[in-house]
């Protein structure tokens, strides 16, 4: 979608503040992303203050991306039809207020509905940050700016356990919150005086039935694998749950079908190309969500390390994917060997990561930083070529629609992942040691003796090894189906006329 000619202030050498403009857009980015993962680190901090529950844990890191990826599409729609800067200054304002409320929660119920405010925000920051890159940089410069800004990406999902663990080594878990309020109020004041007003008045209106009905659907579904090691898979409050989920999933398919406008085309799932990316996209979130929530209460639970400490050792990750990212690595490999072949490389790289911590980290940090670098490399190689894919699978007027759905999907998947393998997790600790407790510390706190203690924590480590490796084969099934299908697809058929290429 075009800006109108009067509401676009750019000029063909690009915005004379771009670059001043970017650096705003990357710092607000940056935190919506770290919030995606800084609450991983606090987990046990979070254990002790609140008394929270591991389903507890899951449902403050769900309901961020849960809400988020249920709005982007409908934020998107919304910030071309009533003005990128508009929601971009409202994105920010409402994730200030939303950080604030999180910061000051007293209960694990007020700080997951804080977290689902903050989603709200986030929302609109991830859809409006892109198009106004868009906006403002011209052709010749446009390539380097949106490079840029997806090793933010790539940074604020690997560097959240590092923020996190600074924060809560100097402060109380509150202040990973509150320190994005000033981060917020300057950025609103930066979009205010900097950013130029982009839109497009003959946008298609929200979809806000498609939004309420699709937000539904996921919530019933995750809250069912959530809930399934406590009540039982087979029990009537796990199958109610999915049973909700699955109708109203199945309404937002039918209703998406059925009106002239919809927030996601579902004539694109009959695009090879865009299948194999997108599958490619849910199932590395999935790997990699999940696994980051687990790895940070294996270093802390099992190897002993302070929330510091935790966070430190998961800056490799982060270090892998901005210098491979920022060397150009990526590109330079889709140009040599194709989409398909730098997807499968860069997804069986994470997988390997992910077995690696899985096998070889279990008693020690060596088999972890094996395992972090090389994931990093594996981020570095697939996303850029896999959000190419996307954007290469659909029309140029359908852009904006693509980059929401792969923000969706991506989102689906990281809390998805989070679920599942904390499912494995619970139902494997249960198996090992079964106490009534609703999480590692209350079990070990409940433990008779040093020996009880040792099989209670021997277990905890055989759940995180079994849900890792859980994560590693989800990844590389997601890798090589996205590289078969995209080799298929472009065998088969050319990209859309004028579509984005692929490299």
């Amino acid at each position: 979608m075009t800006a109108t000619t009067a509401e676009n202030p750019t000029t063909p050498t690009g915005h004379p503040q771009r670059w001043l403009i970017l650096g705003v857009i990357c710092v607000a980015q940056l935190t919506v992303l770290l919030d995606n993962t800084v609450l991983n680190v606090a987990i046990p901090s979070l254990t002790t203050s609140l008394g929270a529950s591991t389903a507890d844990i899951q449902w403050m890191i769900n309901a961020y991306s849960l809400v988020q990826s249920g709005l982007l599409l409908t934020a998107g729609s919304a910030s071309d039809r009533y003005g990128r800067k508009k929601m971009l200054a409202a994105g920010l304002a409402l994730f200030g207020i939303g950080s604030l409320a999180a910061g000051l929660a007293q209960n694990s119920g007020q700080l997951i509905a804080a977290r689902a405010g903050m989603g709200v925000g986030g929302a609109l920051l991830m859809t409006t940050t892109l198009a106004v890159v868009v906006q403002i940089f011209d052709n010749e410069s446009r390539v380097k700016a949106i490079g840029i800004w997806a090793t933010v990406n790539s940074l604020g999902f690997a560097a959240g356990p590092l923020i996190g663990g600074v924060m809560l080594d100097h402060f109380w878990w509150g202040a990973i919150f509150l320190v994005n309020i000033p981060v917020a109020v300057l950025g609103l004041v930066a979009v205010v005086a900097l950013v130029p007003e982009s839109k497009n008045p003959q946008g298609d209106r929200p979809d806000l039935l498609g939004a309420l009905l699709s937000t539904i659907g996921m919530t019933g579904v995750v809250y069912a694998i959530i809930s399934g090691p406590g009540h039982g898979w087979l029990s009537g409050h796990v199958l109610a749950s999915a049973a909700v989920g699955l109708v109203f999933l199945a309404a937002f398919v039918r209703w998406e079908l059925s009106i002239e406008h919809p927030m996601l085309d579902m004539h694109f799932f009959r695009n090879q190309k865009f299948i194999g990316a997108v599958a490619g996209s849910i199932l590395v979130a999935f790997g990699m969500g999940g696994s980051l929530f687990l790895l940070t209460q294996h270093l802390q639970f099992v190897l002993g390390y302070g929330p510091l400490e935790a966070g430190v050792r998961t800056a490799p990750l982060a270090l892998s994917v901005v210098v491979l990212n920022m060397s150009g690595v990526g590109a330079k490999l889709v140009t040599k060997v194709g989409t398909p072949r730098s997807i499968a490389i860069g997804m069986t790289a994470n997988a390997a990561g992910l077995a690696s911590i899985a096998l070889l980290g279990g008693h020690s940090y060596g088999g972890t930083l094996l395992g972090l670098v090389v994931m990093g490399a594996g981020i570095a190689l697939s996303m850029p070529a896999m959000a190419n894919a996307i954007m290469s699978a659909i029309p140029p007027e359908k852009a904006g629609v693509g980059a929401g759905v792969n923000g969706t999907l991506g989102e689906f998947g990281n809390g998805l992942g989070v679920a599942v393998l904390g499912a494995v997790l619970n139902s494997r600790f249960a198996a090992l040691v079964p106490v009534a407790a609703a999480s590692l510390p209350a079990a070990l706190a409940a433990a008779r003796d040093d020996a009880e203690r040792g099989r209670i924590a021997d277990a905890f480590a055989s759940g995180l090894e079994t849900s890792q490796l859980v994560g590693a084969v989800a990844v590389l099934a997601g890798g090589l189906l996205a590289a078969v299908l995209l080799h298929r697809a472009e065998r088969t058929a050319p990209a859309p006329a004028g579509a984005a290429p692929a490299a």
